[in-house]
C-alpha cells in the first residue's frame, strides 16, 4: 500500500487544511443541530403522549362508569358513528402484545402516560403501557390479530401510511374482571417515535454547500499564493535574466512588503553586478597599456636571460588580462530567453567541429522523442563551445552525449585526457585555478575556462558536475531541470 505524503506546495496544504476544517464545522454543525432537533422532538413525542393519557384516563373512567351490560352497547354505537381516535375493546383476558425494539424515548413516553393515568385513575388499575407493530398487534385474544378484522370495526385510524409508525396500547383491569384495551398511534408529524436521521434531501444540500464553500476557498487560495508563485518564479530568473521586470508590490500587506524586499534586493544586486562588470572591465583594460609599455622597455634590456624572464612575465600577466576581459565578455547573457531543441542543437554544434576534423567530436543522442528546453542559445552555445575545446585541447577528442533522467537533461561531454586529480575536482571550477600536469599555464591555460562554463551554466539554471572516467580521461555533466512543454 503507497504511503501517503503530505503535500509540500502551500496551495495544497491551505487545500487540504481548509477541507478538513470545512468538514469538521460541518460534522459538528450537523451533530449539534441533530442534538438538538432529537430534543425537540422527544420533548413533542413526550408531551403527545401525556395529551393522549387524558385523554385515555377520561375514556376509562367514562366506560368504568358504566354497568357491565352496557359497555358493548356503547362500543358498538360508537363504532356504527365511526369510532373514535382510540381503538377501544372489552376482553376477557390480558393480551400479550409484542413491543417493539426497546429505546430511551420508548421507556420515557411510557412512563410519563403510566405516570398520568396513576394520577388520574389511582394506582389500582395498574395501567400497562406497551408499543406494537400494526402487523404485530392483537385484539380480542391472543389469537385475533388488527389486520384480520373487517374494516367496519373502526382500527383503520391505525392503519394510516406510514405503517412503520408504532401503535401505543393501554391495558388496564376493570373492577368487574374486564380488561380496557385501548390502542392508538402518537399524532408525531414523522409518524415515528424516534427522530430521523438526516433526509437525502438535506445530505444533498449539505453537500451542495460543502462544494459551494469548497470552490470559493479554492479561488481564494488560488489568489493567494498568487504573489508567491511569482515571487518565487522572480527569485529563479533572478541570476538568469539581467532585465526581468520588478515584482508588482500588490497584495496582503505582508506580501507587498516581502514583494518591495525582493525588489530592491533585486536592485542592488543588478546594481552590484553592473558596477563589478564595469571595474573589472575597466582595470583590465587599463592594464593593458602599462604592459605594452613594459614590453617595449624589457626590448632595452641587455641581458638576454633577464630580458626573456621579464617578457614571460609580461607574457603571462597579458594572458590573464585578457582572459579577465573574456570571462566579463562571456558570461554577460545579454539576450532573451527562447525554446531550444538540444538534439537539434547539438547537431548544428557537433557538425562544425567535423567540418574541421571528424576525429574531434562525436555526439550521439539516448532520449526518444524531442529534448526542450527554455534557455538562452548563444549562451549556452559559449557555454559548450568552451567545454567542447577545453576537452579538445587535453584530451585529443570529446564525446558528446544527450541524456535525460525523470527531472533531468544531461549533455555529457567527455575527453580522453589525463583527467583530474580527485581532490582537485571541487576547485577546478574556481576562477584562475590552474593545476600541475598537463592542465597547467604552459599550455595556455588561464584556469577561467571551466569557471566560464559553471558561471554560463549557473546563470541558464543549470548545474556543471565533474567526475574522473573509469577508462581515463574527464566527464562533465552539465545539468538542466525538464520543464512544461510549451
Amino acid at each position: 500500500m503507497p504511503e501517503l505524503r503530505w503535500p509540500r506546495s502551500l496551495r495544497a496544504r491551505l487545500v487540504i487544511m481548509l477541507l478538513l476544517t470545512l468538514l469538521a464545522a460541518q460534522g459538528l454543525s450537523i451533530w449539534i443541530w441533530q442534538r438538538q432537533a432529537r430534543q425537540a422532538h422527544d420533548e413533542t413525542v413526550i408531551s403527545l403522549g401525556r395529551q393522549l393519557a387524558y385523554s385515555i384516563a377520561s375514556t376509562v373512567r367514562f366506560f368504568g362508569q358504566l354497568p357491565r351490560d352496557y359497555r358493548h352497547i356503547v362500543l358498538d354505537q360508537l363504532r356504527r358513528m365511526g369510532g373514535s381516535r382510540f381503538f377501544v375493546t372489552l376482553n376477557n383476558e390480558h393480551i400479550e402484545v409484542t413491543p417493539i425494539p426497546d429505546s430511551a424515548i420508548k421507556r420515557r413516553i411510557s412512563a410519563a402516560v403510566r405516570e398520568v393515568l396513576v394520577s388520574e385513575l389511582g394506582s389500582q388499575l395498574r395501567p400497562e403501557v406497551e408499543f406494537a407493530f400494526a402487523e404485530d398487534l392483537r385484539v380480542f385474544n391472543n389469537n385475533t390479530r388488527l389486520l384480520e378484522l373487517p374494516p367496519g370495526w373502526g382500527h383503520h385510524s391505525l392503519l394510516l401510511k406510514p405503517r412503520s409508525s408504532p401503535i401505543m396500547v393501554v391495558q388496564m383491569g376493570l373492577k368487574d374482571d374486564q380488561w380496557l384495551y385501548l390502542a392508538t398511534v402518537l399524532p408525531t408529524p414523522d409518524g415515528a417515535l424516534e427522530a430521523e436521521p438526516l433526509s437525502p434531501a438535506q445530505l444533498w444540500s449539505i453537500g451542495a454547500s460543502t462544494i459551494a464553500v469548497l470552490v470559493v476557498a479554492l479561488l481564494w487560495v488560488r489568489g493567494l499564493t498568487r504573489p508567491l508563485r511569482r515571487l518565487a518564479r522572480a527569485a529563479e530568473m533572478l541570476g538568469r535574466e539581467k532585465s526581468h521586470p520588478l515584482l508588482p508590490e500588490t497584495g496582503s500587506t505582508e506580501l507587498a512588503a516581502l514583494a518591495r524586499a525582493f525588489n530592491l534586493m533585486q536592485t542592488r544586486i543588478r546594481g552590484y553586478i553592473r558596477d563589478r562588470e564595469q571595474m573589472f572591465s575597466a582595470i583590465s583594460h587599463d592594464l593593458k597599456t602599462p604592459i605594452t609599455r613594459l614590453r617595449l622597455r624589457a626590448e632595452m634590456i641587455g641581458d638576454d636571460t633577464q630580458r626573456d624572464k621579464f617578457i614571460a612575465d609580461l607574457e603571462e600577466l597579458e594572458l590573464l588580462v585578457n582572459g579577465a576581459l573574456r570571462a566579463v565578455k562571456e558570461t554577460a547573457l545579454n539576450e532573451s530567453a527562447s525554446w531550444v531543441d538540444l538534439d537539434a542543437f547539438l547537431e548544428q554544434i557537433a557538425g562544425q567541429y567535423t567540418l574541421r576534423n571528424r576525429s574531434l567530436m562525436t555526439y550521439t543522442c539516448a532520449i526518444r522523442g524531442k529534448a526542450e528546453l527554455h534557455t538562452k542559445p548563444l549562451a549556452l552555445r559559449r557555454a559548450l563551445t568552451n567545454l567542447i575545446d577545453n576537452g579538445i585541447k587535453y584530451g585529443g577528442r570529446v564525446d558528446v552525449r544527450l541524456m535525460a533522467d525523470r527531472a533531468h537533461f544531461i549533455i555529457q561531454v567527455r575527453d580522453f585526457g589525463p583527467g583530474i586529480p580527485e581532490k582537485d575536482l571541487d576547485r577546478v571550477t574556481e576562477p584562475f585555478v590552474r593545476l600541475e600536469g598537463s592542465r597547467n599555464r604552459n599550455t595556455g591555460g588561464t584556469g577561467l575556462g571551466l569557471s566560464i562554463v559553471k558561471s554560463i551554466v549557473n546563470a541558464l539554471g543549470g548545474e556543471l558536475r565533474l567526475r574522473n572516467h573509469h577508462a581515463g580521461g574527464l566527464v562533465v555533466d552539465v545539468l538542466f531541470s525538464r520543464q512544461p512543454a510549451r
